[in-house]
């Protein structure tokens, strides 16, 4: 009977939890039994290779205190490294999409595999929404593959080479792109001008001497002034012709019409005035300004006449009927200066808001806006016979190409601009590749059209009498020729500049030190 007490009794102290483990009851310590129980699940546990029943054992206290959390310990993977996945593979294709160039024949049969499977498959099925991750892979693949591809630019070190229908061997393996290396910089060299010198000095106005126009025949030249007088000089010996009065400011702009007997002016008294040359008289007048009107041009083929000033807009004027064609708005300063030429973008105006627009003549709206000036743009000259143009600031000069307004270049000298912290408020190019600008203290600059470099530098002389302050240039022109260089100046002056012909390459040779600078936009 005594062993029989022993078994019920190690039965009793002895049971089985609902996890099928060993559990002791109180007041009795079996450890023996214990130890062996869990001997032999953890052997159960390695020989199945469960690890995870090992670990869940082993904090089966702390597991019960977080039971929420208890089933997303060994999950799939979250959205967050999903979507961390998709961001870099996203980056690696915007990385070395450009650069992955594959041999032709295996281009071409990955597109026979692609075609062969479209074909079986007949549709694309959506993925489920527990997809795994290889599938999360392929499915990023395929809409990085989907994806538009932008055109490559050209880098500083690499760029893309397209084959073009030049190319002999279009069908060549790895003919499709291809690196290159990036052709050298080299400086333009510039041609050789001679320089420049004061041919004569008119004086007849008792003001500042503000705008010059030149007649289309080249006979004569207007200049409008300070003093409110508009005078006619003959061009080749400097004597006055004619006066016209009838502005009550001073006189901004002229322009000669090349289709008809008349002179355009304009001035700060926002009058805008269409003078008869057979007459001498004023036929029309154009009102519309709310400001002075500081600038005018005239289009070569139409009767049409643009104007702007304080009043930050530009006006396109019918000549015939004075009405006001368009209102060209958009600007936050002054129009300082305007031009037209017969092609697109038929208007330019430029700024004191540091801005220069082109606009499209036939709707009146802006084409493009040139913001690269940082500070205000006072001055403008259109090329007679390129497709080019530039614009002139304190603190540097641009040239353009049209239509767009591509940016070409700087004009760079070795004392900057103007070399004293002038404004230039002048610019002039003729037909010879030679362009002029002039600043408010003076300083006369002589450019190169190509290069952008400064080949002569001079100082205004101002009329004895004046003081050294009153040197300073406000309009200039070519005459049609492109011989004779036409000065508007403080001193209430005409100045009257020609090239040197006494000048000759090994006389006056050109001062010249190519440099590979930044380029500068």
């Amino acid at each position: 009977m005594p062993p029989k007490r022993a078994s019920r009794t190690k039965a009793s102290a002895s049971s089985k939890d609902a996890d099928g483990q060993d559990v002791v009851m109180k007041g009795h310590t079996p450890t023996v039994a214990v130890e062996s129980a869990a001997e032999e699940s953890n052997k159960t546990a390695a020989a199945d290779g469960d690890i995870t029943a090992i670990v869940k054992r082993s904090v089966k206290r702390t597991r019960e205190l977080f039971a929420e959390d208890q089933e997303n310990i060994y999950s799939t993977p979250t959205e967050d490294q999903l979507s961390q996945r998709v961001k870099l593979q996203s980056k690696i294709h915007d990385e070395y999409k450009d650069i992955q160039v594959l041999p032709h024949p295996l281009l071409v049969r990955q597109k026979e595999q692609l075609e062969k499977k479209k074909a079986k498959t007949g549709s694309v099925i959506a993925p489920a929404p527990s997809a795994t991750a290889g599938d999360v892979d392929s499915g990023v693949e395929k809409i990085l593959d989907t994806l538009p591809k932008k055109s490559s630019q050209q880098s500083s070190a690499l760029v893309m080479h397209k084959p073009t229908i030049h190319n002999p061997f279009p069908d060549a393996p790895g003919g499709g792109t291809s690196l290159v290396r990036r052709p050298v910089a080299k400086a333009i060299r510039p041609e050789w001008h001679a320089p420049w010198k004061l041919m004569r000095v008119i004086s007849g106005h008792q003001g500042w001497v503000r705008s010059v126009a030149v007649e289309p025949g080249n006979s004569w030249f207007a200049t409008g002034a300070g003093d409110r007088i508009i005078k006619i000089w003959d061009l080749a010996s400097g004597r006055l012709k004619l006066s016209l009065t009838g502005h009550i400011g001073q006189v901004r702009g002229l322009a000669v019409s090349p289709r008809h007997p008349y002179l355009f002016s304009c001035g700060d008294d926002k009058l805008v005035k269409c003078w008869d040359l057979e007459t001498n008289k004023v036929i029309r007048h154009y009102h519309g300004h709310l400001s002075g009107v500081y600038a005018l041009a005239i289009h070569p083929t139409l009767d049409v006449l643009v104007t702007s000033g304080r009043d930050a807009t530009a006006r396109v004027w019918d000549m015939r009927t004075k009405q006001a064609v368009h209102i060209l708005s958009g600007h936050t300063g002054t129009v300082s200066a305007v031009k037209c030429q017969e092609a697109d973008p038929q208007v330019i105006t430029s700024s004191m808001d540091s801005t220069v627009r082109l606009w499209d003549l036939a709707a009146g709206k802006t084409m493009t806006t040139l913001t690269h000036h940082k500070k205000s743009v006072r001055a403008m000259a259109l090329h007679p016979t390129e497709f080019t143009f530039s614009t002139a600031s304190p603190d540097n000069i641009k040239q353009w190409k049209c239509p767009e307004g591509q940016f070409m270049r700087n004009f760079e000298g070795p004392e900057g601009v103007t070399g004293g912290g002038g404004i230039v408020n002048a610019m002039a190019v003729n037909a010879d590749n030679v362009m002029f600008t002039g600043a408010d203290n003076g300083a006369m600059g002589f450019w190169d059209w190509k290069s952008g470099h400064q080949f002569q530098r001079l100082d205004s002389l101002v009329q004895p009498g004046s003081l050294d302050s009153e040197a300073g240039i406000f309009c200039a022109e070519f005459d049609k020729t492109g011989l004779r260089l036409i000065t508007g100046e403080a001193d209430k002056t005409i100045k009257i500049w020609k090239e040197d012909d006494q000048a000759t390459p090994d006389t006056h040779p050109l001062d010249w030190k190519p440099s590979l600078m930044r380029k500068r936009y």
